[in-house]
């Protein structure tokens, strides 16, 4: 049984290496700047691949109808204002709020196996770490049992399990002689599934590699409050739901990005898809 109470945080650090010159050399071009993941004919001028981007990429096809939903805005108010200067602050507020509120709502877990609330909060702040090298994988299951990680996550930072958990905001979290509770309701039947998860999806991916790996298993809870931004019991870090993001960087691993890589594919190849 693990006795420290509190997890320990390191300083993040740069999640991205040096990129190759030919990476830096895609990025000069306006389709790599808008289209970063869009594959592109060698043989195609730059024009035609930017057109190429807009009319295959599902991200431009899903963005056209909100820009165009938020210069409406910006006519219509500019013109009832007699100020272009207030239509395009509406516009500009227009898009915001439609950004945020689709961020949201949008999840990678298809439509038919509805995502729960706490899962769509917690994949948000993951997409924030893709966009820094992080590879991440929603609702897998683990063979050989009936548990299901809702986000697995590799970085540089490490391997982490993640389960997302709603809990009722009313009734206070505590940590009792290594026993947590929420209000008079012991919760450690939920952080010995979640430890036994990360152990298990540890153990296949480490089969599949060859070499050992480390899973780092957590429980990020949504709704009580916390005296704590992560806290370790029991050999899982208990997160704030919204500190995610903070509590990614507190892994002690090193990876590089051929390990991140390798580590990202076995996961995809040992942890099937939950639905």
């Amino acid at each position: 049984m693990d006795r420290t109470n509190l997890s320990d945080v390191d300083s993040a650090t740069k999640v991205n290496g040096q990129a190759p010159a030919s990476a830096n050399a895609d990025r000069t071009s306006p389709e790599a700047l808008f289209f970063p993941n869009q594959r592109k004919d060698k043989g195609a001028s730059g024009g035609k691949a930017v057109y190429g981007a807009l009319r295959d990429s599902q991200t431009a096809r899903k963005w056209i109808p909100r820009g165009g939903a938020a210069v409406v805005v910006a006519v219509v108010i500019g013109a009832l204002t007699s100020d272009w200067r207030i239509g395009v602050t509406f516009g500009i507020a227009t898009l915001v709020g439609l950004m945020v509120y689709f961020s949201r709502r949008e999840s990678e877990i298809p439509r038919w196996r509805k995502p729960s609330a706490a899962q769509r909060k917690t994949e948000a702040q993951l997409k924030v770490m893709k966009q820094l090298g992080y590879r991440v994988l929603h609702a897998r299951a683990v063979p050989g049992g009936n548990g299901q990680i809702d986000h697995f996550i590799v970085g540089r930072r490490g391997a982490f399990a993640i389960d997302s958990e709603s809990w009722d905001k009313r009734l206070p979290l505590r940590n009792k002689l290594e026993q947590l509770y929420h209000g008079r309701f012991s919760k450690n039947e939920r952080i010995d599934e979640a430890l036994e998860e990360a152990k298990r999806a540890e153990e296949l991916i480490s089969a599949e590699l060859g070499r050992e790996i480390k899973v780092r298993a957590s429980l990020a809870i949504y709704g009580p409050g916390m005296p704590w931004d992560s806290h370790r019991l029991r050999g899982v870090d208990i997160i704030t739901g919204t500190k995610v993001r903070k509590w990614l960087r507190t892994g002690r691993d090193r990876l590089t990005e051929t390990e991140i890589e390798e580590i990202h594919r076995a996961a995809e190849k040992v942890l099937p898809p939950r639905y």
